[in-house]
């Protein structure tokens, strides 16, 4: 493994400048007293850009950053086909689902669920919600930020290292709420973007240019599209497994929906779903090929997981490698602040407000804020097990995959089908966790047989799906209002065409998601 270069003096001082500013400017929009819609949901006041921008802060966080370079490093750049994807879905996302959501006016996703079904769907949704966002979401993004400042700082403990950074991104979310988080988000996504984009160029530099990466590494790891046989991302597991992961974590994950849920109104929650699906396209470029360059700089890393770290130190100068090092945490701030967020909304309006409705609006802001703080203590006692799991990439894709196929049946077929029922609801989450549980303890756990977690995505959905047909076909339906306003139905497309016909093309998000998908198309293909 090559020499870590440390940073220099100046570097420290761009780190600490940003950080100082993140902190103050998150701060500052705190000094309003903060009402329940605008400590959970901002107030329902954002535009397109900042809604786009956010939910790309969020999703990138210092996780992604190094597990898709790592991936690339390891296996190839196939990892793409889940940032891909996440455009592909934020179209039916946006067509499909966004308008129904922002309707009902509901602060989380499991009450969308009680809407539609039960309390039992929500209650289960937003337990198991809870329990990703500490042993999935804001785990492995301290246990990914410190991987690079134990770097840094070899002789602080891992543990310290996570306690400073829960820390830093805790204190504002805390005080602020969502207002504070969302708008640093915009920041924080700008300098991300600029930050990844100079340590490609520096990385692509250094290894000899474009045209070298391309001739040099072996084609099978610059290829998108993999044989049935490949042990990472099999092309039928893109088609089955990837939707349905990407559904789940862009459609019904509370962290990542809420950035939407503030939106003014439809049109502007539709283009900054849209915007973001934009936003992943050049991540490729960014952040996955920067990896697959490294192959012919740094060919005999331990660990993929050290790629990223290692382009980050060693190839830029004084400075830029401070300018980097803020983006990597401006990554990390946003994702950890987002998960603290919305694990306070779930809490507070799922469990909390359920239980004692006639709470005021002072005391259901201090209990969020209490919540808050429980997230940041329970995340950072959970971060350094992640060591035990090796691959933090395939550490995050196993845990979804037998998770929340439950989730996605009763959303997905609860969308289309109206005779979706709570009795069918209950037999949906029963099959689930004990199919899931199952299949964990014999997959994984006791390697009983093999079988690849992109496989076990769909084949759960699919039987979580069938138990949601039996269980209401066997059953009474809901009234017909239970359903009311939250069905896609040919009759709401034809108003959407009637209402669209009289919209500028430039305004029109079925032109702008045509768009979308053909500019993602052309990517994947030429990389296929």
């Amino acid at each position: 493994m090559p020499p870590i270069n440390g940073l220099a003096t100046l570097d420290y001082a761009v780190i600490a400048a940003y950080l100082i500013a993140i902190i103050a400017f998150g701060l500052l929009l705190t000094r309003r007293r903060a009402t329940t819609e605008d400590f959970f949901l901002a107030s329902r006041g954002c535009t397109w850009p900042v809604i786009g921008l956010a939910l790309l802060a969020s999703n990138i966080s210092s996780t992604t950053l190094i597990g898709l370079a790592g991936a690339a490093y390891g296996t190839g750049i196939s990892v793409y086909n889940y940032e891909w994807m996440a455009a592909v879905v934020l179209v039916f996302f946006s067509i499909f689902f966004l308008p129904f959501l922002l309707r009902s006016r509901v602060y989380t996703l499991p009450e969308y669920l009680e809407r539609r079904y039960n309390g039992t769907a929500r209650l289960y949704f937003s337990g198991l919600t809870l329990f990703l966002n500490i042993v999935v979401d804001t785990s492995s993004a301290l246990y990914g930020g410190a991987l690079l400042f134990k770097l840094l700082l070899p002789d602080v403990p891992l543990w310290q290292i996570v306690i400073g950074l829960a820390l830093s991104a805790g204190i504002y979310t805390i005080a602020g709420g969502l207002r504070a988080v969302i708008y640093t988000e915009v920041i924080q996504a700008l300098l991300l973007l600029g930050a990844s984009m100079i340590i490609a160029v520096k990385t692509f530099a250094a290894a000899g240019g474009w045209d070298r990466v391309m001739v040099a590494v072996d084609p099978a790891k610059l290829s998108l599209i993999r044989p049935l046989d490949d042990p990472t991302l099999p092309w039928l597991g893109l088609l089955t497994g990837v939707p349905l992961l990407g559904f789940y974590f862009w459609c019904t994950n509370q962290f990542m929906v809420q950035r939407v849920l503030t939106a003014k109104d439809e049109n502007h929650g539709r283009w900054g779903s849209l915007f973001a699906g934009f936003l992943k396209l050049p991540v490729l470029f960014l952040m996955v090929l920067p990896g697959t360059a490294a192959i012919l700089l740094y060919p005999g890393l331990e660990s993929p997981d050290m790629v990223y770290p290692t382009l980050l130190l060693n190839l830029l100068p004084a400075g830029l490698a401070g300018i980097a090092v803020a983006g990597f945490m401006a990554a990390l701030m946003s994702s950890i602040a987002s998960t603290y967020n919305s694990a306070s909304t779930l809490f507070t309006m799922d469990f909390v407000l359920r239980r004692w409705p006639t709470l005021s609006n002072r005391a259901l802001v201090r209990i969020g804020r209490v919540v808050t703080l429980v997230m940041a203590i329970a995340s950072v006692l959970w971060a350094p097990q992640i060591e035990r799991f090796g691959s933090l990439w395939q550490y995050l894709q196993i845990i979804i995959a037998y998770a929340v196929p439950p989730v996605m049946a009763l959303y997905l077929v609860g969308l289309f089908w109206r005779r979706a029922n709570a009795a069918g609801a209950i037999a949906c989450i029963a099959t689930g966790v004990v199919a899931g549980i199952a299949l964990f303890l014999a997959v994984p756990v006791q390697g009983l047989f093999t079988i690849h977690f992109l496989y076990i995505a769909p084949l759960l959905f699919l039987a979580c799906a069938l138990a949601l047909v039996v269980g209401s076909l066997a059953t009474a339906p809901d009234p017909a209002t239970k359903s009311e306003g939250m069905i896609w139905t040919p009759a709401f497309y034809r108003e959407e065409s009637a209402r669209l016909a009289a919209e500028p093309f430039w305004r029109n998000y079925r032109v702008l998601a045509a768009a979308l998908l053909a500019l993602t198309a052309v990517i994947v293909w030429n990389f296929r």
